[in-house]
């Protein structure tokens, strides 16, 4: 069985606001927490809650950008991750950096995508089926931008592609994603 710890983002941002001083930065890292719990339980209304007006996702992979764009098309994306499972995820943050703009992490991303979602994903260039769930684990960094009312207005994500992609055999499957799902 895969062992995802889904809680590791939202407990590092924990950990970093019991260092942080500077208010703009705190409120900043408070409102990336609030999305990360949110994305990882699986609350559209509060995820979307965290996202400001010019909110603009960049996620640049080798053949470009593929992040959705507009306020109502991340948000979009988030109803389709959500409604899909596909927030079932880890990211094992190893290191932060904040300053009154942004926030940068970097880490290893695993993901459970569910066949409905990896047929849509570009890395999986049309091989993907439906009825079947897959592993996905990168190295990602992520820029967080956030708009002058501290609402997060950018998530511009970079990764070199999967170092690792397939199909998971039922008995992998995480134990919070078979609740999710019924699989």
């Amino acid at each position: 069985m895969i062992e995802l710890n889904r809680s590791h983002l939202v407990d590092f941002i924990t950990e970093r606001l019991a260092t942080t001083e500077q208010p703009r930065q705190r409120t900043m890292l408070e409102r990336m927490r609030v999305h990360a719990a949110a994305e990882r339980d699986g609350d559209l209304e509060t995820l979307v809650g965290t996202l400001g007006d010019a909110a603009n996702y960049h996620f640049w992979e080798i053949g470009g950008d593929v992040g959705p764009k507009t306020r109502e098309g991340v948000s979009e994306y988030y109803r389709n991750l959500v409604e899909n499972n596909g927030h079932v995820l880890e990211f094992f943050c190893e290191r932060m950096v904040v300053d009154d703009q942004c926030i940068v992490i970097e880490g290893r991303l695993t993901m459970i995508q569910p066949g409905a979602l990896m047929v849509q994903h570009p890395l999986a260039g049309g091989m993907a089926e439906a009825d079947k769930n897959y592993l996905i684990r990168m190295r990602n960094v992520i820029f967080w931008s956030f708009d002058e009312d501290l609402m997060i207005i950018g998530e511009d994500s970079y990764s070199g592609g999967p170092l690792e992609m397939r199909v998971l055999e039922d008995h992998e499957l995480p134990a919070d994603f078979v609740a999710l799902t019924g699989s």
